[in-house]
């Protein structure tokens, strides 16, 4: 089987930045054409009163007129062709990085110091929201200003000295912006970030909070949070506002100051009347592209800090693995000097633990709460990257592996079972969209839990909620063993696996495993329970994150761990 990957995203990134040149660059050839076409206006007013008006000639009106009405419909169908081309290079954007947001989403989640682990996605969402808008158009449309001014001094040199007198003036105005909401914008997103953070924590806890009369607490740090939120934001926007206002301002003193200079012209006969409504125009024209990206300012430093955000956590993202011929396991599991603790952490709560399991073999992960075993089994399956060591199958490690096609190979019981809003047919065939259904049912079968299924409202079509919530913490824990059988994957690694079951879960559990050791896979497990280390036949005992011994079961258990005091992670 060969492992399919596609180029890493920090590579994708480097490519949409050059599209986007090229995107901005059809965009400048439209809004190249579109600026020209804005003259019309201009040169209208002017040709009326300096042309129609004299001479009264009404054919020389409509003419006039004609020609103006063709110009207006072509800028409309221009500013109409910008902005599908913007919405297309947005869209193109997230579509080109979704599956890596995706993917960052679920890396941060497994990051106990990640924060927020939804950030990405809000962060493509306003890197799009922004390349979709008027914000972009405004930007292209900067240099345009000095097409507009040398327009205004051909006309005279002083309406061309006024513009750019005030255009300079609002210009620094905008630097301004951008030095004084920089920092109060990333304080907002930090403060933001922690506020959703204290939501998220109420939701996944609403259960404890108020059975242990913690309502009011937690009311009071998501209140503390909001309140620290919108202190921020009101700092943010009344620094944001006050400007924008001053630009305001200034770009309505500017427009009076070119409509005083032109009738000072007027009045001096150094130009016409048309000139002199030309030029309030044309100065208008000049200022407009300042004020779009004025009015857009947030959103452009929004967008500015997501983009580099995302390109920071995907530089930090682990490189994806190299394609190799690699098939199905099915000897050997080889763990070397395995070195490990929580992501985005220093601390080692695993170090230097060496095992070797053959295939038919079963070791039961012994030892005190808080030894290691839990971070252990998340080591060995991938879930979290390893600081030292190695985790071999048939001689291949597991970064040789697309995390996909590994997955195909392992079953997997977390501590905190995890199951995913569908159906129970979903759920136990990982979400494949073209299911073996009677793998699923063999899957069901092994797990002993193909009766249970049976009896719940509709079958294996049950829903099971959000997290499993319409089921029972034993159900949820015996169809998340039927979802790591499926397919006879080689490697079944179990976490507590009997930490919710009753009697006969727990003798279903038992006979999970040893059918799947006479099939030829390995199976590890956490024990919680004395009984599940009948069907083991080895035990790795760890203590503080370190081997204490490993060997055969009926050697290790009686001297070493009396069973009695056996404890889980």
């Amino acid at each position: 089987m060969i492992n399919h990957i596609t180029p890493p995203a920090p590579d994708r990134l480097a490519a949409i930045r050059r599209d986007s040149r090229r995107a901005m660059l059809a965009v400048g050839i439209v809004s190249a054409v579109l600026n020209l076409l804005l003259l019309a206006g201009s040169l209208y007013m002017m040709l009326m009163y300096d042309m129609v008006l004299p001479s009264r000639s009404l054919p020389t009106l409509v003419g006039l007129a004609l020609i103006l009405l063709v110009a207006y419909i072509f800028q409309g169908v221009l500013e109409f062709l910008r902005s599908r081309l913007l919405l297309h290079f947005s869209a193109a954007v997230d579509v080109d990085l979704n599956r890596d947001i995706h993917r960052l989403i679920g890396t941060l989640a497994r990051s106990q110091s990640a924060g927020d682990a939804t950030q990405p996605m809000r962060d493509l969402d306003q890197l799009r929201a922004f390349l979709s808008g008027t914000g972009p158009a405004s930007l292209v449309d900067m240099p345009w200003m000095v097409f507009f001014v040398g327009v205004l001094f051909l006309l005279h040199p002083l309406l061309g000295v006024t513009v750019l007198v005030g255009g300079t003036v609002m210009v620094g105005l905008t630097f301004m912006a951008e030095r004084m909401t920089a920092k109060p914008s990333q304080e907002l997103a930090q403060l933001s970030t922690r506020r959703m953070m204290e939501a998220e924590t109420a939701r996944r806890h609403a259960e404890s909070v108020a059975a242990l009369g913690m309502q009011a607490r937690m009311e009071e740090r998501w209140v503390i949070a909001s309140r620290t939120m919108l202190a921020a934001q009101s700092r943010q926007s009344s620094v944001a506002n006050g400007l924008a206002n001053l630009s305001k301002v200034m770009r309505m003193v500017l427009q009076s100051a070119v409509l005083t200079v032109g009738v000072l012209l007027v009045m001096k006969q150094m130009a016409t009347g048309g000139v002199l409504f030309a030029s309030s125009i044309l100065s208008a024209r000049a200022l407009a592209p300042l004020d779009g990206v004025i009015a857009n300012w947030r959103g452009l430093l929004a967008a500015r800090q997501s983009w580099d955000r995302l390109k920071a956590l995907f530089q930090a993202a682990p490189a994806p693995a190299t394609p190799h011929w690699l098939p199905a396991p099915c000897a050997v599991l080889e763990v070397q000097g395995v070195t490990l603790g929580p992501p985005g952490s220093d601390r080692q709560t695993v170090q230097g633990v060496s095992f070797i399991a053959k295939a038919g073999e079963a070791v039961a992960i012994l030892g005190p709460s808080g030894g290691g075993k839990s971070t252990l089994v998340r080591g060995l399956v991938g879930v979290w990257p390893l600081m030292a060591g190695t985790v071999r199958l048939d001689g291949a490690a597991l970064d040789q592996w697309d995390p996909d096609a590994l997955g195909r190979h392992i079953g997997y019981v977390s501590q905190t079972v995890e199951l995913i809003d569908g159906t129970v047919a979903e759920n136990i065939a990982r979400f494949d969209p073209e299911p073996d259904a009677d793998a699923v049912l063999a899957a069901a079968q092994a797990a002993g839990v193909h009766d249970l299924i049976l009896r719940l409202p509709d079958g294996y079509a049950t829903r099971v909620g959000r997290d499993g919530s319409a089921l029972s913490g034993g159900q949820r824990q015996r169809i998340a063993l039927a979802r790591a059988l499926y397919g006879n994957p080689f490697l079944i690694v179990l976490d507590e696996p009997n930490s919710n079951l009753d009697e006969e879960g727990d003798a279903a559990l038992s006979q999970a495993i040893a059918s799947a050791r006479a099939r030829g896979a390995i199976v590890l497990a956490v024990a919680h329970r004395p009984s599940i280390l009948r069907v083991m036949d080895r035990v790795l005992l760890l203590r503080e994150g370190r081997t204490l011994a490993y060997g055969a079961t009926d050697k290790i258990v009686p001297h070493l761990l009396p069973a009695p005091s056996q404890s889980g992670a």
